[in-house]
């Protein structure tokens, strides 16, 4: 990674820079809406406790979904949204293609291994470390979905989103899995669980199951599918011929038609994040286009954006924000000193007990102050660098 003083954006993920936010062709309610995405990120990520969390920022159990589990499949389509933006004008002619898969193997390989280095992080344990993972998962839509940008069009990519929806619904629901049988939607017998050990064995999956693995190597073809979402809306939002209205009214309904089909498909196939099942593909891909629609019109059409400031601050260094909050997070957990009767407890532990838990009497209040606290030190940080235009290029 490398900074740059002169351009505000991350190529990655297509921000746009700062000096040329309002000019034709850009986007400020992108870096609002990936801003928006990835501070819930950071609260959701960073409660003060654990085992004390309001239910709207925990993940739903199993099948459902919550608001919390509207963030990733949000962040995956708004890479989706920013290849359009990035790479439409340079797709245009063919010999450009080549120097442009090149950056794009690039950089899904730096993603790949920010996402490794974060998983090793303080623990330095080859033999158990997780290989899939959020930036893993990231760095396989962005290949994915860049190489198809550069070779299809529209059309065909609407026929690539339909085919992964129906083919993975096939999958879980009709293939039988190795060794346990017919097919099921069981988090450890399912068919994705079954090749993620196969793939990478059990010391290489989530810790917290070593079963199966949220952000396992199945699932990722459904969310490739949620970056294809991404991906057909930039493309709708950049059409020139079309007037300001139409494209937010026709973004809107086909939102909410998306919304509509996965709660349909709900009732045979259900809304899971952890599945990344084919409806809940839909659902969350229909409200973030919802989403994008609503921001675009806030800030683009009607030009309200100073409200949002806090969010492009957020926007414009989005990945750098996660990896280093995650870096930070695992540090404060790792680290321990002496606190009360207690030999050692995690510094994390002792900040959470002494600013927190004190002044609040219902410990998930306590809880969500702790991540509110992460999530302004981070803005405090951030803000720093915009007005610095210092923004670390991936």
């Amino acid at each position: 990674m490398t900074t740059n003083t002169t351009q505000a954006a991350i190529e990655t993920t297509g921000a746009a820079p700062l000096a040329e936010a309002s000019q034709p062709g850009r986007l400020v309610s992108l870096d609002v809406f990936r801003g928006l995405t990835v501070l819930a990120m950071i609260l959701v990520n960073n409660p003060g406790d654990w085992g004390h969390i309001y239910a709207p920022l925990e993940h739903a159990a199993w099948h459902g979904c919550t608001p919390a589990d509207l963030i990733f499949p949000f962040f995956l389509f708004i890479v989706g949204v920013s290849i359009v933006y990035a790479l439409d004008s340079a797709r245009r002619a063919a010999s450009r293609h080549g120097p442009l898969l090149l950056r794009i193997l690039r950089r899904s390989a730096l993603l790949f291994g920010l996402g490794f280095f974060g998983a090793i992080f303080l623990l330095w344990d080859l033999p158990t470390v997780r290989i899939p993972g959020v930036l893993v998962r990231i760095s396989w839509v962005f290949l994915a979905c860049g190489i198809i940008f550069l070779k299809t069009g529209w059309r065909t990519q609407a026929g690539l989103l339909a085919a992964i929806l129906l083919v993975y619904s096939v999958l879980l629901q009709v293939v039988p899995v190795p060794g346990f049988g017919p097919a099921n939607l069981e988090p450890a017998t399912n068919l994705g669980a079954w090749l993620d050990r196969l793939v990478f064995g059990e010391n290489h999956l989530w810790n917290q199951s070593r079963t199966w693995d949220p952000e396992g190597l199945l699932g990722t073809l459904p969310a490739i599918g949620t970056g294809l979402m991404g991906l057909l809306a930039g493309q709708w939002l950049r059409r020139p011929v079309l007037s300001s209205a139409t494209r937010v009214g026709w973004l809107l309904l086909a939102g909410g038609a998306a919304v509509l089909l996965g709660l349909v498909w709900n009732s045979w196939f259900p809304i899971n994040k952890s599945l990344w099942t084919s409806s809940y593909v839909l659902y969350t891909g229909g409200l973030a286009a919802a989403t994008l629609a609503a921001l675009y019109w806030l800030c683009d059409v009607r030009g309200y954006r100073r409200w949002a400031k806090p969010l492009l601050v957020y926007g414009v260094n989005a990945i750098t924000v996660f990896f280093l909050s995650g870096l930070v997070a695992r540090s404060l957990n790792r680290w321990k000193i002496p606190f009360g009767s207690q030999p050692a407890v995690s510094v994390k532990e002792v900040l959470y007990e002494t600013l927190f838990t004190p002044y609040f009497t219902d410990p998930r209040t306590a809880s969500l102050a702790g991540a509110a606290a992460c999530v302004l030190i981070w803005l405090v940080v951030l803000w720093v660098m915009y007005h610095r235009r210092i923004i670390i290029k991936i």
